[in-house]
């Protein structure tokens, strides 16, 4: 009989349990056990026996869980931190990552109860086959979103962009001058097909941990340069005093304040690879120290780069700080450190964007094909949905290079379904018997800050549509 090391030898029901036989038919080909309902459940076992891999080490696990929680949202806290104050917006970075290390482990306090593998899963059992639909569409809504904006900062940072009628000039064509093999689609064809396509087609997370390492690495020099060029300006007493608190002159200013929690709130979204991660491990036990090691080594580098970055700019920190790096930063060699800042974010974007696709492709393939045998291992049906979506973002990041407003809908809608609503509703219904009075109480928390942050979001963004058309 087959056997599954994702631990499916004691799930309950609806279970395909491959040929085998006690007179000496162990050495047939392995088949896979699966439950119908869990289209993302890894397996560490291949059709043609055991595979050689023998668990995901801690370090690997935490370089790939950081890296689906550091993307391209980095850029935009040091916007908030300026909105918010110093002290206040570290305050918060800190206390949406405890909501966010609270909420994965009500994930992994259920799924382990009723040994489940993967998120999909958890929500079939819990709400049903709606539950399981809501959770994919949520994560395919969400991912393929940061995947487009990801590809259009890729083309921004090395072909340039046009925006009112201006044009910023990207690395390529600042170093060799504007021409077609440095154009904005041939860049980011290269790109896919050189860097993506190689990257998205390992079948298990782990074997991404080596350039998810190279990814916290790349963010980790950002945060360095900048910090040294804000200490290096404030030695020579050209940096102002940055605002320890919000200056309140209103109910707008007070209003104004609410638009930096969703920044906040989205930050830490990875819920969506946790499972992937744990099933992945030798033992999963670990997955709770590897989840608190990533959120302090991503809090620790959201405060340093929301800090050094707004005592580097000041009140002209922009919603995206990379464009800042787009001028002199009044020290010797700055168009140097410009272009290092630059590259350095672009290959950690490259890097980040496999991780991304990993949970994208799962699910997808999970709400498409619910009742297949897991996507590892059918060939074609992974090659075919791998080139699909690769050619969507592909296109999109071409043909709509404007697209943010777009998925500040509906992304910001999704990601705080997955984070925090999802798992909110999981503790609350407890269905395996397992949440305490503190754990409820941090569920309503959970999703009245979602709803209310959503809300603010929304209303936000329509806002901005609406005041851009009246100016058009």
């Amino acid at each position: 009989m087959g056997v599954s090391a994702s631990c499916n030898a004691t799930s309950k029901k609806n279970m395909a349990i491959g040929d085998g036989s006690s007179n000496g038919n162990q050495q047939s080909a392995q088949k896979e056990i699966r439950y119908e309902t869990t289209p993302l459940l890894p397996l560490k076992v291949e059709e043609d026996g055991f595979h050689e891999f023998n668990g995901a080490s801690f370090s690997g696990a935490v370089f790939n869980l950081s890296t689906t929680i550091v993307g391209a949202g980095i850029m935009a806290l040091p916007a908030s931190i300026k909105m918010l104050g110093i002290i206040p917006g570290i305050l918060m970075i800190i206390i949406v990552a405890l909501l966010t290390e609270a909420s994965i482990d009500m994930l992994v306090r259920c799924s382990h109860q009723g040994k489940i593998t993967s998120y999909g899963w958890l929500m079939g059992e819990v709400f049903g086959q709606w539950g399981r639909i809501a959770l994919q569409a949520s994560v395919i809504i969400n991912n393929v979103g940061v995947l487009i904006v990801y590809m259009i900062i890729i083309g921004d940072v090395l072909s340039g962009t046009t925006s009112a009628g201006i044009h910023h000039r990207g690395i390529l064509e600042g170093w060799f001058g504007a021409h077609l093999w440095n154009s904005r689609p041939i860049v980011l064809l290269a790109t896919a097909l050189l860097v993506f396509a190689p990257l998205v087609s390992f079948k298990r997370l782990d074997s991404l941990r080596y350039t998810s390492a190279l990814s916290v690495a790349l963010a980790v020099v950002f945060v360095v340069i900048t910090a040294g060029i804000a200490i290096i300006k404030l030695f020579n007493g050209t940096v102002a005093m940055p605002k320890l608190f919000p200056e309140l002159d209103g109910l707008n200013s007070i209003w104004n304040l609410f638009t930096a929690v969703p920044v906040l709130v989205t930050a830490y979204i990875c819920h969506y690879n946790v499972h992937s991660i744990d099933n992945e491990l030798e033992d999963r036990t670990q997955i709770k120290p590897i989840v608190r090691t990533s959120l302090v080594l991503c809090s620790s580098v959201y405060i340093a780069t929301s800090f050094f970055a707004y005592l580097l700019f000041g009140e002209g920190t922009l919603d995206d700080v990379l464009a800042n790096f787009d001028a002199n930063l009044g020290i010797p060699f700055s168009s140097v450190f410009d272009d290092i800042v630059r590259v350095s974010y672009a290959a950690h974007v490259m890097l980040v964007f496999p991780i991304v696709f990993f949970a994208l492709r799962l699910n997808l393939d999970g709400l498409l094909f619910p009742t297949s045998r897991h996507i590892s291992h059918d060939n074609k049906r992974f090659a075919i949905i791998t080139i699909t979506l690769l050619a969507v973002i592909y296109l999109a990041a071409i043909l709509i290079p404007s697209i943010w407003d777009a998925f500040q809908f509906t992304g910001a809608t999704a990601a705080v379904l997955i984070g925090f609503i999802f798992p909110a509703m999981v503790i609350l219904r407890d269905s395996y018997g397992i949440a305490t009075k503190r754990d409820k109480v941090l569920a309503v928390t959970m999703i009245v800050l979602a709803v209310l942050s959503n809300s603010v979001a929304l209303y936000s963004d329509a806002m901005n549509i609406f005041r851009k058309k009246e100016v058009a």
